[in-house]
């Protein structure tokens, strides 16, 4: 899969949140795209999966236009900011539901998912009453479990502890090697230097630089 961003500008109430975005990303590498509070990272992810249509430009997915020629990526695996999930349903129910949709997993592999987690598949509480972190695992799970073509994640990290998150980006760099294009945020550097093949940053909307990172 190949992603590419053309001119993309968006505009809300009148003030522009990007600004004549232009870039491409290809199948088997991650990308990490970095900026303070407000840089447009969040709205870039949005465009990408067709959640938002630009107000200029556009977003072409092997050469098909996002809002024109089809609604959304094929095979899209997405976190953006806070997972939402029925929160009167425990864990493995509200990821049954969700994998009802493609119908590609059984309920073998979303237990070993949430056991790689370390979620308990078997645990009867409910979602409202999970902790930051449970939810956020639940919100990785949801969008991995289908060995999706391309995966968005913004702030992946969130909430989670030191355990979790070497687990999150030993997952990411295997899905790399699958040929996963990965586009993710986060606020701290180690974890884009960790995963990430390129870096994009943005500041106020704006394109500021794109480099290979260091750890190539």
């Amino acid at each position: 899969m190949n992603l590419s961003v053309e001119n993309v500008s968006k505009e809300i109430k009148g003030q522009m949140v990007l600004h004549k975005i232009n870039a491409s990303f290809t199948a088997g590498r991650i990308y990490g795209i970095i900026g303070q509070n407000g840089s447009g990272k969040t709205m870039l992810l949005r465009t990408l999966a067709g959640l938002i249509r630009p107000t200029e430009g556009r977003v072409l997915v092997d050469g098909k236009t996002l809002g024109e020629d089809l609604s959304f990526p094929e095979n899209m695996g997405i976190l953006i900011e806070k997972p939402n999930f029925l929160g009167y349903l425990n864990g493995f129910d509200n990821l049954k539901i969700l994998s009802e949709i493609r119908g590609i997993l059984s309920d073998a592999d979303i237990r070993r998912y949430m056991q790689q987690f370390s979620l308990d598949p078997n645990s009867r509480q409910i979602v409202k009453k999970y902790s930051l972190g449970m939810k956020q695992k639940l919100g990785i799970i949801q969008a991995i479990m289908e060995s999706p073509e391309l995966l968005i994640l913004d702030e992946p990290f969130n909430a989670l502890d030191e355990e979790s998150v070497n687990l999150v980006r030993t997952l990411l760099l295997q899905y790399r090697e699958k040929g996963t294009l990965i586009l993710l945020t986060s606020h701290h550097k180690e974890d884009i230097t960790a995963v990430c093949d390129e870096t994009m940053l943005l500041q106020e909307g704006r394109q500021v630089t794109r480099s290979e990172s260091s750890h190539k």
